[in-house]
């Protein structure tokens, strides 16, 4: 318990950093988070004999990452994504030489994890530029975690103390709806907290974000541990000594940060 707290300390400091220090360092903390995440995910998948093209994964995955960075920092003209149709094309080539029995399996497991991973970081990272496409403003990020936060948080002891009725069993035993009420509320206490601070979004479009943070970031806990379930794997990785990899601490956003992206997209513009 000690040392999940101490590493939880130290990474919420690192993370919040990252989000004050400004679009550069903001950049670059998410390009090594989206990066090293997608390894975490190849590896874990490696452990049911598929074998995905990990090396050509991750630069495409430092590529589109670093494509969206350059369209809100310096309005990178969006030919450039044409760059990835050769990279695209050597995950199918390089099969032919693996000599593997499923080879369409290591190409489909190659491209969802740019799908799972890689564009939910890119969609979370451009809720930055949200509101101008080419302004960095930290107000959407910084917010978009502390709902996250406060949902886990008000889960954790509601369900602790009142969790009775099971959410979703067979993929995550101790996930109750009275945890996930409880942090419906927690979150939504926090939206109105935050709406006293950036107030140029209204409490209730603050609210709406919340509620979309707890429900598909619930949705994303429960899909991340039906991967690791069908794979007979306790944690995603060992990157974070007592919270296991990176995907056990990103699971919610990566469900969630494409759809508050879209609701924001809709409600702001």
């Amino acid at each position: 318990m000690k040392t999940r707290a101490i590493t939880a300390f130290f990474f919420t400091i690192v993370m919040l950093g990252s989000i004050f220090l400004g679009a550069v360092t903001f950049t670059f903390f998410y390009l090594f988070l989206s990066v090293f995440s997608l390894a975490e995910f190849y590896k874990l998948i490696k452990t049911s004999g598929i074998r995905p093209h990990r090396n050509i994964g991750l630069v495409v995955s430092a590529f589109i990452f670093l494509i969206t960075a350059g369209y809100h920092l310096y309005q990178f003209d969006t030919k450039y994504l044409l760059l990835l149709i050769p990279l695209v094309s050597a995950v199918f080539l390089g099969e032919l030489y693996k000599k593997d029995k499923i080879p369409f399996g290591n190409i489909a497991y190659t491209f969802v994890g740019f799908v799972y991973v890689t564009v939910p970081f890119c969609f979370f990272y451009s809720l930055a530029f949200i509101q101008d496409f080419k302004t960095h403003n930290y107000h959407l990020p910084l917010a978009f975690l502390l709902l996250l936060w406060a949902s886990d948080t008000g889960a954790y002891l509601f369900g602790r103390k009142l969790g009775s009725h099971k959410l979703f069993e067979r993929h995550s035993p101790k996930k109750t709806w009275e945890g996930f009420f409880g942090g419906m509320l927690t979150s939504v206490l926090v939206s109105f907290v935050i709406s006293l601070f950036f107030t140029e979004i209204p409490f209730l479009v603050w609210a709406g974000m919340a509620v979309l943070i707890v429900s598909f970031g619930t949705l994303g806990d429960l899909v991340e541990s039906m991967l690791k379930r069908s794979l007979n794997a306790k944690d995603s990785g060992t990157l974070l000594p007592g919270h296991g990899g990176l995907l056990d601490r990103f699971d919610g956003l990566l469900i969630a940060a494409p759809v508050v992206f879209a609701y924001l997209y809709l409600v702001l513009n």
